[in-house]
């Protein structure tokens, strides 16, 4: 009798051995949203060698695959369009069956406290929006709050149906982008994986190597100081919140962050590189949208949030495929923290609706500085998306003109077709233009759509 128990329990010992189950990463796993019309990688662990199985069963086909040396597996399915629910078997020794999986759009929405920030903070109407939630095609997947070292393979968290319960404690802006894109492109299942930490620079949310690699961006990292609420070290989020999530396929990013920046001389070249490295790991020229930084009072640096803002200006030209939502209009100068979400989501979609779906050709856009042309003590200012230009006065003290000894004074501005006119008598020879340049400037320039132009420092 104790022989054949201890056969048996070698026995058992052995089949746990030989047969090591089929396992996954947790961002694949029930309710989770796949991209519509691509090809999308499953991935996971096995024993080496052994043979995987997929199937979907939206067309019932079987994808075979043969686990590595290394113990892990990827192969590439397509999807078809937008629907569901659907169910994934992935079978080897064991058979997983993913449920509830719905094929739409997938974005990322990350940064740091403003996107974080949900109905739960106190949003403005947050209470109606909580009560109004229940929308089981729009599904979320929160990433929690980690440091890594090197980049990881895996992180926690699961999907969930949008419901009241679960939106309250998700991305409000996130929610609302999700919101407006489904009331046009007419309820496609919309994926949204939250990954953000208030308080953080873009520095961390960068590949370590590719700051070490760039001398001015390293010496701008190493200015930073050692923050109670967070992380300062280059790549440090990025490794453990962003890099495991390279392989799950999405249509794109919405990004809110640059308050812990302030200061920053070199910001859109730090946010420049962390797009390009995203796009390259994902292996996708895919949409980055972003917010630019609301007016606030930044103690006493006076310019520190308008040289932010014009460099997140600057991006839309260094990198293709980004869209900037100027937020000035709809956020208030003593809160870091606009309580206006659904404006912020809803202009983020937009830019999304017109650039990346191009479901109509409304204007999405706020004036944006093109260029200057001098005549003689006057500066003639022009912009993109400037047909309707008006100040919210009959006049603006927000531009300012400067010599070559580069000392700004206030200019007096009038706009004749859809150009603004600038002239101070304090400057004979005007050289440069700056405007909305303090801190607490919310812009008094808009276009016909209603959207305010964003603070720029002329090049």
């Amino acid at each position: 009798m104790k022989n054949n128990l201890k056969a048996f329990v070698l026995f058992l010992l052995l089949s746990n051995t030989a047969f090591a189950n089929v396992t996954l990463p947790n961002v694949i796993s029930d309710n989770m949203v796949l991209q519509r019309n691509s090809d999308v990688k499953i991935w996971g662990w096995a024993n080496p060698q052994e043979e995987v199985v997929i199937t979907p069963s939206w067309n019932n086909q079987t994808y075979k695959i043969k686990a590595s040396n290394q113990a892990k597996w990827e192969i590439t399915i397509p999807t078809p369009k937008e629907g569901g629910p659907y169910t994934i078997s992935i079978k080897g020794y064991n058979e997983i069956v993913l449920k509830n999986i719905l094929i739409g759009e997938v974005w990322v929405c990350s940064g740091q406290s403003n996107m974080e920030m949900n109905a739960s903070w106190g949003i403005e109407n947050g209470d109606e929006a909580v009560k109004a939630a229940t929308n089981p095609s729009i599904h979320f997947f929160v990433v929690p709050k980690l440091t890594a070292t090197t980049p990881q393979n895996n992180l926690s968290g699961n999907w969930t149906e949008c419901t009241p319960e679960t939106m309250k404690y998700f991305s409000a802006t996130g929610y609302f982008f999700a919101k407006r894109l489904q009331e046009e492109l007419k309820n496609v299942p919309i994926g949204l994986i939250s990954s953000n930490w208030g308080g953080t620079p873009a520095e961390i949310w960068t590949p370590e190597e590719v700051i070490e690699n760039d001398p001015i961006l390293l010496e701008s990292a190493k200015t930073r100081r050692e923050e109670s609420y967070g992380p300062n070290q280059p790549g440090r989020a990025f490794n453990a919140m962003i890099s495991p999530l390279t392989n799950f396929k999405i249509a794109g990013v919405i990004w809110y962050q640059g308050e812990s920046n302030v200061g920053s001389p070199v910001y859109d070249k730090t946010f420049s590189a962390l797009i390009t490295s995203w796009r390259k790991l994902w292996k996708s020229d895919f949409p980055f949208y972003y917010v630019q930084i609301a007016p606030y009072k930044y103690g006493e640096n006076h310019f520190g949030g308008a040289v932010i803002r014009d460099a997140q200006r600057k991006v839309l030209q260094e990198v293709p495929n980004t869209g900037m939502v100027v937020t000035s209009d709809i956020s208030p100068i003593d809160d870091i923290h606009p309580k206006d979400k659904k404006s912020v989501g809803t202009r983020l979609a937009n830019l999304a609706l017109v650039n990346t779906y191009k479901t109509n050709n409304n204007w999405v856009n706020g004036p944006l500085y093109k260029a200057i042309q001098i005549d003689k003590n006057k500066v003639i200012v022009s912009f993109d998306f400037a047909e309707g230009l008006h100040f919210t006065h009959t006049k603006t003290n927000q531009f300012e003109l400067a010599g070559t000894d580069g000392v700004f004074y206030e200019a007096i501005a009038v706009i004749k077709n859809n150009t603004v006119i600038l002239q101070s008598n304090q400057v004979k020879n005007p050289v440069k233009v700056r405007f909305a340049w303090k801190n607490t400037d919310q812009s008094q320039l808009f276009n016909k759509a209603n959207l305010p132009a964003s603070s720029f420092l002329s090049e």
